[in-house]
């Protein structure tokens, strides 16, 4: 009896294709996931290193969002200075551009926090003494007379002290990349928008705001949120000024409980799960926006 191969090839490779748009990396990952919260529900050690590491999310997520709020407004600014036809500003943007992405993130918070930022509480403390003395009179009040360690004391601590190191330290580097990322978006645009907007009678802030940005920022969202992945993962370099995220936290727990193994395991799965979320979030986006277009 004959066997019908016409329509055997065909389902075949039907069943091919079908398979290879399954995403098996990531079937691989809920199974990984899955055995570490059996774990992490089963073992005593597991369950504790985990009650331990959570509190350090809250520090992670924190710093994530915090820093890359500012990053993105310094690096809008830079951007927007990036293209700008006055000579100094797009110097000194450029100069900021070149210099943050010139120099490793990790050096960067080292000298953010140990130079830049002792240098600006010094500054603050200086000019809230002239206010007073100068300004208000008051030469033997607390404004007068209020020092650095004052304005750390009054913003939380060295712990806190820490904290905003680390984000201001973040702000700054990533902000360099965000502004790349915003001058390409801003360049992308037809310049025939801004001479048609410019025509009639917009002002060139005007037509930037108005013309401009709105498109930019739609076509830059995905870049944004890839950023946002990366500064989340990044965030675990402030470990290193004592800040108790995630990472911190597992230096601790292991250093005391020598369990590294099963620390780091959990360390690593919760970066993992939070980037995952994250990278699942700006597919879904950029298949919006283009679905949109």
């Amino acid at each position: 009896m004959k066997s019908d191969d016409s329509t055997f090839v065909p389902h075949q490779s039907q069943l091919s294709a079908t398979l290879s748009e399954v995403p098996w990396w990531l079937l691989v990952v809920m199974l990984v996931g899955l055995i570490m919260v059996y774990n992490i529900t089963t073992n005593e050690d597991y369950s504790s290193i985990f009650s331990f590491l959570k509190n350090g999310v809250f520090i992670t997520v924190r710093v994530t969002i915090t820093a890359y709020i500012f990053a993105v407004i310094i690096g809008l600014l830079a951007g927007l200075g990036r293209v700008s036809k006055n000579p100094i500003i797009y110097n000194i943007a450029t100069l900021y551009v070149q210099i943050m992405r010139g120099i490793p993130i990790l050096v960067t918070i080292l000298y953010v926090s140990f130079v830049l930022y002792p240098m600006i509480i010094d500054g603050v403390a200086w000019v809230a003494q002239s206010i007073a003395v100068i300004g208000l009179g008051d030469s033997e009040g607390f404004w007068a007379n209020i020092t650095a360690s004052d304005i750390n004391r009054m913003m939380g601590g060295a712990e806190y002290s820490m904290l905003y190191r680390g984000i201001m330290a973040l702000a700054l580097s990533y902000g360099s990349f965000s502004a790349e990322i915003f001058r390409a978006g801003i360049e992308s645009i037809e310049k025939g928008q801004m001479e048609a907007a410019r025509s009639l009678g917009m002002s060139y802030i005007q037509a930037m705001r108005y013309i401009i940005l709105p498109q930019a920022i739609r076509r830059v969202l995905p870049p944004l949120g890839n950023d946002f992945i990366a500064m989340l993962k990044e965030s675990s370099l402030v470990s290193v000024l004592g800040v108790r995220d995630i990472t911190q936290l597992g230096k601790l727990y292991s250093a005391r409980s020598f369990l590294y193994l099963e620390t780091y395991n959990q360390v690593a799965f919760l970066y993992l799960t939070m980037t995952i979320l994250l990278s699942l979030g700006v597919r879904a986006l950029e298949n919006r926006l283009k679905s949109g277009q």
